[in-house]
């Protein structure tokens, strides 16, 4: 009877998965980053945030691999870095390119909401072009 129990709590704690922390910390890590216009934080916090959610995806079963999903992520953050940059420069490119040196915090956030879905984007090619191109000639 109580090697049954210790059976049954050695597989359920084999199960436990560790992306819930980094799920988590990525999300605190990128807020405290845009918040508080700290860009590499920002954009860290991000990537993590979005690897995470593809790698509990993948642990979960839902998709084969993590690549597409953090594809999709990264689109995901640069659309809505865009509309940040847009709702407050208008969509002339003239206005873009001046806020990049303005002090406008709210569009600099903007920006590096969009370089993190770019960041997220090459790492999700490379790690595709990496694990998925089959065994090496």
């Amino acid at each position: 009877m109580a090697r049954e129990e210790r059976e049954t709590e050695t597989s359920a704690a084999a199960k436990v998965s560790s992306w819930p922390l980094f799920v988590a910390l990525g999300l605190a890590v990128g807020e405290v980053g845009v918040v508080m216009a700290i860009y590499p934080l920002a954009i860290g916090g991000l990537v993590l945030f979005a690897g995470s959610i593809a790698g509990i995806l993948t642990e979960a079963g839902y998709t084969e691999r993590p690549w597409r999903t953090l594809t999709a992520l990264s689109g995901v953050f640069v659309a809505l870095g865009l509309i940040v940059v847009v709702t407050q420069t208008g969509t002339s490119v003239g206005a873009i390119e001046s806020a990049l040196a303005s002090t406008d915090t709210i569009v600099l956030r903007g920006f590096s909401i969009v370089g993190a879905g770019i960041v997220a984007l090459a790492a999700s090619i490379a790690g595709g072009s990496v694990t998925d191109a089959g065994p090496a000639a």
